[in-house]
């Protein structure tokens, strides 16, 4: 089957999002993800047939700056290239803005970095209680 890629979010009633945030303790509902898909400034769906199969998200001000909090593909499409164009895709969507930040994990730097993003430092805080967004 041929990966579509789209960021008409319409598509999410017709989509199986099930399968995503795989090891999370308290992974969101549906319901929640589909909200924050809705409530990002820019995303990127990956799907196949009427499954969800990656997507990556933005959240902006839309003048300067933007931040990707999530980019996930499920487990069995790992390896094929989807999170690299969904990010290819996604920095296209944001490319007349000054800044895109992304904070990851240190193993995926380098990822990243061949995807014409830089190694920046950065600090976060988590609220591992409230994962699951309700």
């Amino acid at each position: 089957m041929l990966i579509q890629y789209s960021t008409n979010l319409d598509l999410l009633e017709k989509l199986n999002i099930e399968g995503f945030f795989v090891g999370w303790p308290s992974p969101p509902s549906s319901t929640v993800f589909r909200k924050l898909l809705e409530g990002s400034y820019k995303a990127v769906l990956a799907f196949e047939d009427h499954k969800l199969v990656g997507f990556v998200n933005s959240i902006s001000d839309g003048v300067l700056s933007a931040y990707i909090p999530l980019l996930e593909v499920l487990p069995t499409h790992h390896n094929k290239g989807i999170g690299k164009e969904l990010i290819k895709r996604i920095q296209k969507e944001l490319e007349h803005l000054y800044m895109v930040d992304l904070l990851c994990d240190q193993e995926l730097i380098s990822y990243y970095e061949k995807l014409g993003m830089m190694k920046a430092q950065g600090a976060c805080m988590r609220n591992y209680d409230r994962q699951s967004g309700n």
